[in-house]
């Protein structure tokens, strides 16, 4: 299994970096603008949401797709969305955020919308178990992972963002890199057999 956690970490890498790319040029963008941090608060409840479905179904599907039970399924796709998601998208922001000396507020998405991210979480699920499919999802995961934590970074911390882009770089892409392969691939995969 380590050796396997190794090639999926190396083979996401330039797709990770582009994602935290993207990231990037969004902030400027925001920053530029000067889009009030509240915009970006009410794109992070969008994004984190979306972020859950799509973890949701990868996880669902992954485990399905390699003999999965359908009770541990459930069980698996909600653990494996909400909570790497929160990580992804609240915890490594916030830390982030923190190392490089900005003021940080932790909010943590599915307790503040729980109402709207855990039947969001179930929805993933269902759709990740009857159609198993984790190309396009884990596509759009990693893209919505890297906006949503960049959005986290921008609503609920205060900093000189632009002199700091080169750290947001890597926030971003650590964010995305080690929890959501970790949800989509190796998580799932520790509970099959095969």
């Amino acid at each position: 299994m380590p050796k396997h956690i190794i090639k999926e970490l190396k083979t996401h890498m330039p797709f990770t970096s582009f994602g935290a790319l993207t990231g990037i040029i969004i902030m400027v963008i925001v920053i530029l603008t000067k889009v009030p941090s509240h915009v970006s608060e009410s794109i992070f409840y969008i994004l984190h949401p979306l972020h859950i479905v799509l973890s949701a179904i990868v996880t669902t599907a992954m485990y399905k797709l390699h003999g999965g039970k359908a009770l541990a399924g459930i069980l698996i796709g909600y653990v494996g969305s909400i909570g790497i998601a929160t990580i992804s998208d609240t915890i490594f922001p916030y830390l982030g955020g923190m190392l490089v000396g900005a003021k940080m507020e932790l909010h943590i998405g599915f307790i503040e919308k729980w109402w709207l991210v855990n039947p969001l979480a179930f929805l993933g699920i269902a759709i990740g178990w009857l159609r198993p499919t984790t190309r396009i999802p884990h596509f759009g995961h990693v893209l919505l992972s890297t906006w949503a934590s960049l959005f986290s970074l921008m609503a609920f911390g205060a900093a000189s963002w632009m002199r700091l882009l080169p750290f947001v770089f890597l926030t971003l892409f650590f964010a995305v890199w080690i929890p959501c392969c970790l949800s989509d691939v190796v998580f799932p995969l520790i509970f099959v057999k095969k």
